[in-house]
């Protein structure tokens, strides 16, 4: 497999080389096949790991180090991927992909991991939306390596072929079905400042606990899902129809009372919000909306979810 250089490549030393200019990409790869921050960083650690593992020949007999990264971190999420059904089995409630900060955020610390070096943030783009990667969590694990490696970091199959272990043309094909989930699943979507003034009336209707003004800014087959992984109390399972989410949302902003703060925020690129109970964040919401109304919700409140969100 080819490698994309980056500024900073070295093929004097290659593990260097593979340091400087492969960390990000591999990051940025492993948080779209996985869903998760958490999980990118270990596949990354298991990578270099391998690399180092080898002695200093073997290491300079691979022509291109970043291609030889690329190619064990995509099989090890491959692997990652496989066994990620059966671990769902025993999950409380729904799985959501962890939720990111604003870019910003998340490298200055402001309402992130201080100190984080940026060469390890996401991209985040519409690869890495809520709604794109809860569609990439419904796929085949063949199907969302062959169409994340090939559609979004721009990889020719015959090299995806020999990280999925099929043919070219084959991955054609896995990529041609995952494109056609996402057309179907995927709500266009408008643009962000739009969003955002949306985003903003359902803070202002949530925190004031007006039904009616939820109601009217939810499509009427409006969906929304939370993710407490057993660690953190919330609904287990979807709510549908945009009445019964804003009753619900009610009850909640009722019960909470004045210990909860909404705000802001970017989450995964597009406006979303945080919920803060006593200072620290409690929940991370997400949204996808469809014209003028919001289609559907994400609601994290898993705890091991939120490591990007707490404050250094």
């Amino acid at each position: 497999m080819t490698t994309r250089a980056e500024p900073g490549d070295d093929q004097s030393d290659p593990g260097l080389s593979a340091i400087t200019s492969e960390r990000r990409r591999l990051i940025n790869l492993g948080y779209r096949l996985l869903g998760s921050l958490a999980d990118a960083e270990d596949v990354v650690q298991e990578t270099y790991a391998r690399w180092y593992a080898m002695s200093a020949r073997e290491q300079q007999a691979i022509e291109s180090p970043g291609a030889w990264l690329v190619t064990v971190a995509s099989r090890i999420c491959l692997n990652l991927l496989g066994s990620a059904r059966a671990r769902r089995e025993t999950y409380v409630g729904d799985w959501i992909p962890e939720p990111l900060p604003e870019p910003t955020e998340w490298i200055t610390g402001r309402s992130g991991v201080g100190g984080i070096d940026p060469a390890d943030r996401v991209t985040l783009d519409e690869s890495v939306t809520m709604a794109f990667l809860v569609v990439l969590d419904s796929m085949t694990p063949a199907e969302r390596v062959a169409f994340v490696l090939h559609d979004v970091f721009r990889y020719p199959f015959g090299e995806v072929a020999e990280i999925v272990g099929r043919t070219p043309a084959a991955c054609r094909q896995l990529a041609s079905s995952a494109r056609r989930r996402i057309r179907t699943a995927q709500a266009p979507a408008g643009p962000s400042a739009g969003q955002a003034g949306i985003v903003r009336q359902f803070r202002t209707a949530w925190e004031a606990k007006d039904i009616d003004a939820l109601i009217s800014l939810l499509d009427p087959d409006a969906t929304a899902t939370a993710d407490g992984g057993g660690l953190a109390v919330t609904h287990l399972h979807p709510i549908v129809g945009g009445e019964q989410i804003a009753r619900a949302y009610a009850e909640i902003a009722r019960v909470s009372g004045d210990r909860t703060t909404f705000l802001e925020c970017t989450v995964n690129g597009l406006p979303g919000l945080v919920a803060q109970q006593d200072g620290n964040i409690a929940t991370v919401f997400a949204f996808e909306i469809a014209g003028d109304r919001i289609r559907h919700i994400w609601a994290v409140r898993n705890p091991e979810k939120l490591r990007p969100w707490r404050s250094s």
